[in-house]
């Protein structure tokens, strides 16, 4: 089974340098060796002494095995939370639910990296312009959302409300119950038993 690419181990082992709580959580298992399944590619990886990642030996068996659907690339492009629900660990339990929990809970402090480049006090500012800006992205595309889901529903009906669809569907429920009761009544009067 192959191994990690260098770059990918690069960047965790990044992350992983920025959250000492996480390599502490992973040190218990130095030597145990995981593998990562995204079809149609598998990789494994070791955990080192320092709770860091390293290329795991050719011959070795992984203890516990991470497998995320083909489509992760784009659900990651939906948010960290969205991805870890299709996530599925099997495995050695102690160790699974260690890298689980790490996994779930480490995040790119992006705001430290920009910070050894322009310094604090402006990694600050670019950070929450940043924020800003991707708030008012969200907002903006939220509107829109809104305003198209108005218009087709409201001055242009291409699309039924979800209102209307529900009193639709319960005018053929009542409609379906009166029908039932009318041919019973029909089979009644007719003699037949029902």
């Amino acid at each position: 089974m192959l191994s990690l690419p260098a770059p990918a181990l690069a960047a965790i082992n990044h992350l992983l340098d920025q959250a000492s709580w996480a390599r502490e959580r992973l040190t218990p298992f130095a030597g145990h060796v995981a593998r990562i399944s995204v079809p149609p590619f598998d990789a494994a990886f070791a955990v080192l002494a320092d709770g860091r990642l390293g290329a795991a030996a050719d011959d070795a068996e992984p203890e516990v095995t991470i497998s995320l659907p083909a489509t992760a690339p784009l659900l990651a492009l939906q948010g960290h939370e969205v991805l870890m629900r299709s996530a599925r660990l099997d495995g050695a339990a102690d160790f699974a639910e260690a890298l689980g929990f790490v996994v779930r809970h480490l995040r790119w402090d992006v705001e430290e990296d920009l910070a050894r480049a322009v310094g604090d006090i402006a990694a600050h500012r670019l950070m929450a312009t940043a924020q800003g800006v991707a708030a008012w992205q969200q907002q903006a595309g939220r509107n829109l959302a809104e305003n198209l889901t108005e218009y087709l529903t409201e001055e242009q009906p291409l699309i039924a409300r979800r209102v209307d669809i529900s009193s639709f569907a319960a005018d053929i429920d009542c409609l379906r119950d009166d029908l039932a009761r009318l041919e019973k009544r029909i089979r009644n009067l007719a003699g037949k038993p029902a």
